[in-house]
């Protein structure tokens, strides 16, 4: 088992950890409202991580062919719902405002990952490589494989996230903070591209 986790992590520590789509939606969120108003996103992201993991592991996967419709329209509206974000940081201002904090939401963790094709691409391409190894039980196999993706993941995001409030934290005055929204803003509206065309 233990070999098993650890080539398992050996093939995903530069998946997780790599800038990426969602990297870079938590180290946005980490600059704008810092890491603690950010744990109710990163939870919802992770929740949903292992639920779909679960699932697709137990024989969801034909659902989420990369040549589908289902899968542009996810592709589009997690593109679009990611744009969606970036404007609301683009039009919002000081940093960690009240009413502005709530805008990191358990649901807004939820969504990005529902919505984001590439971490279902990611996930496909982990149970090709690692769906049939290990002297385990499918049902073993597929728990095992989730809570390692979802915890490696889970610690990526949070080091991103830790590493945009340190950034967030020198310009936490007004026009410094709006200077940053808009840096942010313009780095989650990438994102949303790099969703498209991935």
């Amino acid at each position: 088992m233990i070999l098993f986790v650890l080539t398992l992590l050996a093939f995903l520590f530069p998946l997780a950890f790599s800038p990426g789509p969602g990297n870079m939606f938590f180290a946005a969120l980490g600059a704008r409202y810092g890491l603690k108003a950010t744990l109710p996103a990163n939870t919802g992201y992770h929740v949903a991580t292992v639920l779909v993991t679960v699932l697709l592991g137990l024989g969801f996967v034909a659902l989420i062919d990369p040549a589908s419709g289902l899968f542009f329209v996810l592709k589009t509206a997690g593109s679009l719902y990611v744009l969606w974000l970036a404007w609301k940081m683009a039009m919002s201002g000081r940093a960690q405002a009240k009413s502005d904090v709530a805008n990191a939401g358990f649901r807004d963790g939820v969504m990005l990952l529902l919505l984001n094709p590439k971490a279902y691409v990611i996930i496909l391409l982990m149970y090709s490589q690692f769906g049939a190894t290990g002297d385990f039980s499918a049902g073993e196999r597929v728990l095992l494989i989730s809570l390692v993706f979802t915890l490696n993941n889970l610690l990526a995001f949070l080091l991103w996230t830790w590493a945009g409030d340190g950034l967030g934290r020198l310009f936490r005055s007004e026009s410094g903070s709006r200077q940053l929204n808009l840096v942010f803003a313009a780095v989650l509206a990438g994102v949303a591209f790099w969703m498209m065309l991935g």
